[in-house]
């Protein structure tokens, strides 16, 4: 057993997550205040989403992540669907207030963050990988070498700490195959297996991630219960033969359609009896909060084809792929992991 996956540190780290995972939040913030002036007018005139659409020539996905960002923060409340400016907002952030803030925030609406996020608010396309404009959108820019492995260690030193908190939330004690799909690193799968001595794991990876995968496995010391497939998990069918699928911080890279398209495969391939593990940054069923969540749903709305999904929503995707006995569990630093089984019984 490796020391890094068994033993959790003595502090919280949440708060140093938050920092990292809320960074484009602020700039969210300055869009909906300097470029839209959103506040200003639902002040005059609450609306449903879809008119918000139309009003400020909006998209679904984006507009989505920046109304439940502002219901987070306490500036938006939403009732029978329809949005309203809280008191603090109509003080602070309409335009006819003795007290509005808004050029303050403009003095920074030309940065580069915020003039991407208004981009995607109007196209829903990705913006460059930390609005830089040598980079490409993180999709694309995952399939070069340099980009996957500085990527991939990201994800894997996050991962240390928030692997182990998922293995302590979840039962693998009858598990014996698990298949981690677009692992990464494979920092989950070998600290499942540091937790379980039954489980063996295989990581799903496509190259040139695969490569950067196995030398991450061989350096942990789990080569031998830990190996690498080499696919595509949008263009290949998963393997068979696993009794436990893993999608962990996979899902809110991809949009509706996308995630309700990788659970299809997940119970098409699953064996029977089999557990389905989703463990990410999810938003309540109401999706009015975390604020921890809504904050990171800005930075994977930016830069991917994602967002952070609720309870509710990743539920009802899971029983229409015919998933049954779903349960929800909060670990640490924001994350939660959603369980789901694939019936013995053929429905």
């Amino acid at each position: 057993m490796s020391h890094e996956l068994t033993h959790q540190p003595i502090s919280d780290p949440t708060q140093i997550y938050r920092y990292r995972d809320g960074l484009y939040s602020q700039d969210m913030l300055i869009v909906g205040i300097a470029w839209l002036d959103l506040f200003s007018w639902l002040a005059l005139n609450p609306s449903d989403e879809a008119t918000i659409l139309r009003q400020f020539n909006l998209t679904a996905r984006p507009a989505g992540v920046m109304l439940t960002l502002f219901v987070a923060m306490g500036l938006l409340a939403r009732s029978e669907n329809t949005y309203h400016v809280t008191d603090l907002a109509r003080e602070h952030l309409c335009i006819d207030s003795p007290w509005f803030l808004g050029p303050y925030y403009a003095s920074l609406k030309e940065r580069p963050v915020c003039k991407d996020l208004l981009q995607v608010l109007r196209t829903d396309k990705p913006a460059n990988w930390g609005s830089e404009t040598n980079k490409q959108d993180w999709h694309k820019s995952m399939e070069t070498e340099e980009f996957a492995t500085q990527f991939t260690a990201a994800m894997d030193c996050r991962g240390v700490y928030l692997a182990q908190a998922l293995a302590k939330q979840i039962d693998l004690s009858g598990r014996t195959r698990l298949l981690d799909i677009a692992g990464g690193s494979g920092i989950y799968a070998c600290s499942l297996c540091a937790h379980y001595a039954n489980l063996s794991a295989v990581v799903l990876e496509k190259p040139p991630v695969d490569r950067i995968t196995e030398r991450a496995i061989w350096k942990r010391g789990f080569g031998e219960r830990v190996s690498v497939h080499a696919s595509d998990m949008l263009a290949a069918p998963f393997p068979p033969g696993f009794d436990t699928h893993l999608f962990s911080n996979v899902l809110h890279d991809w949009d509706q359609p996308v995630v309700e398209r990788l659970l299809e495969k997940s119970f098409e391939t699953l064996k029977p009896g089999g557990m389905l593990l989703i463990h990410d940054a999810h938003l309540n069923a109401n999706k009015t909060g975390p604020l921890h969540v809504a904050e990171y749903s800005v930075m994977l709305m930016h830069s991917t084809e994602g967002r952070c999904y609720s309870e509710s929503e990743m539920k009802g995707y899971l029983q229409k792929a015919g998933f049954t006995n779903i349960n929800f569990s909060p670990t640490v630093a924001g994350r939660s992991v959603l369980t789901a089984e694939k019936s013995n019984v053929p429905s």
